[in-house]
């Protein structure tokens, strides 16, 4: 949690803040543990992000916190799906092409991707100039400068439509995976932490965590945790690839990218010079599941956080019994202090229902963000949250049912105790 502090003032202080409110932000993660991590790294503007972060205004300023701190995935691609993504936005009735950019410079690549410059131009989907008046209207608030990778683009943007859109009482503070990746460097780069001595260490810790994952994928949790990647992905001229781990080495996705050796001192070194990038296992870990601090996701990571926490218990429980040294006494503590956690991942992100319309519109006639959710207090939960329709059409909720149905899950699995 100490180390998770001072990444949270440094972060504030990057977004320009005052060391004196950087310091409150790093007391609000102490003292009250929560962090948004449902959005991935879209503009504020976008529905289901913006809807995410006024959901979580209004539990901010209900309980008088100053600090909206939220992690925002950017180990994703401009296209996330058919004209979906960081890449796109809807805007006065069209599909807006945020950065100008062509077809082949979005599939292949990150948003988290250092292969800049990126500039906002809001473009029509034949380029040229902004779609139309909202996207021009939104181009003259946007900053007007090269970024070196859209995650940094976007999350520059971000400061500057909060600011517009909610109130001083609240400020922003965003962090996304390149982020992260120094926090995980400081782990590695310190002997004495859990991860340097433990989590890599002899390897077993880490192997434990593959095992199990490959057990899960093989019963009725498959697909809940996807092994894409081992713990850490390759970086590249702004593309992403998997990579293996095997006899102490990572590996594999490009022909040009050199093994990096599975120990502190290589994996730290690897990410500070970006050719690693921290897959969601072991973001979490860093950011929630060692410091103890709540997430606050989608309906998958519902599921998906506990089977994390699982992931990390057995490792624990197995080094556990064949170890009895000092280190180990630290696993045993650690172990316990998972127990302990009280409702450590809760739905967050789409619980409110989108209104019709465009968010940025939305705020430019009423003034401030927070007029947009009056609304909301005057509607029951079920008209607030709509259908759920994030659960009831996701195939994979239709399998968790079907497992629950036949006994094949149930509230006492070992694999649910982790919850």
């Amino acid at each position: 949690m100490i180390r998770l502090r001072t990444f949270v003032v440094r972060i504030a202080l990057r977004s320009g803040a005052s060391q004196d409110d950087a310091e409150e932000a790093g007391r609000q993660i102490a003292a009250s543990p929560v962090i948004q991590t449902g959005p991935h790294c879209h503009l504020l503007i976008e529905p289901d992000a913006f809807y995410t972060h006024l959901f979580s205004a209004l539990g901010l300023t209900a309980h008088a916190q100053r600090w909206h701190i939220c992690y925002s995935s950017s180990t994703v691609k401009f296209i996330e799906k058919s004209k979906k993504g960081p890449g796109w936005l809807s805007l006065g009735g069209e599909v807006v092409n945020v950065f100008g950019l062509s077809r082949s410079r979005m599939d292949p690549y990150s948003i988290c991707g250092l292969n800049g410059p990126y500039r906002f131009t809001l473009a029509g989907q034949n380029g040229g100039e902004p779609a139309n008046a909202a996207a021009e209207l939104l181009k003259a608030i946007l900053p007007d400068k090269d970024f070196p990778s859209a995650a940094e683009a976007i999350k520059a943007a971000n400061q500057v439509l909060w600011r517009r859109s909610f109130p001083p009482s609240l400020r922003l503070l965003q962090f996304d995976d390149i982020d992260v990746a120094d926090l995980v460097a400081e782990h590695f780069e310190d002997p004495t932490s859990w991860l340097s001595s433990r989590f890599v260490g002899d390897g077993l810790f880490a192997e434990s965590i593959l095992r199990t994952m490959e057990r899960l994928n093989t019963g009725p949790w498959t697909g809940w945790i996807r092994q894409t990647t081992d713990f850490f992905w390759g970086l590249e001229d702004g593309r992403l690839f998997p990579l293996r781990l095997q006899d102490g080495v990572l590996s594999g996705g490009s022909s040009s990218f050199r093994k990096v050796r599975f120990d502190p001192g290589s994996i730290a070194a690897s990410l500070r010079q970006r050719k690693l990038v921290p897959n969601l296992l072991l973001t979490f870990l860093v950011m929630s599941i060692l410091p103890g601090v709540r997430v606050l996701g989608g309906c998958r990571q519902t599921v998906y956080y506990p089977l994390m926490r699982y992931l990390v218990a057995i490792a624990l429980e197995s080094s556990d019994d064949h170890d009895h040294d000092h280190d180990h006494d630290h696993d045993h503590d650690l172990l316990d202090a998972l127990r302990a956690d009280e409702r450590p991942g809760m739905w967050g992100h789409r619980v409110l229902r989108p209104k019709q319309g465009s968010p940025f519109m939305a705020i430019e006639e009423n003034g401030v963000a927070m007029e947009v959710a009056v609304r909301y207090g005057a509607s029951s939960l079920a008209e607030a949250a709509g259908d759920l329709v994030s659960f009831t059409s996701d195939p994979i909720w239709a399998d968790l049912s079907a497992h629950i149905e036949a006994e094949a899950i149930h509230p006492v699995s070992a694999e649910w105790q982790w919850v």
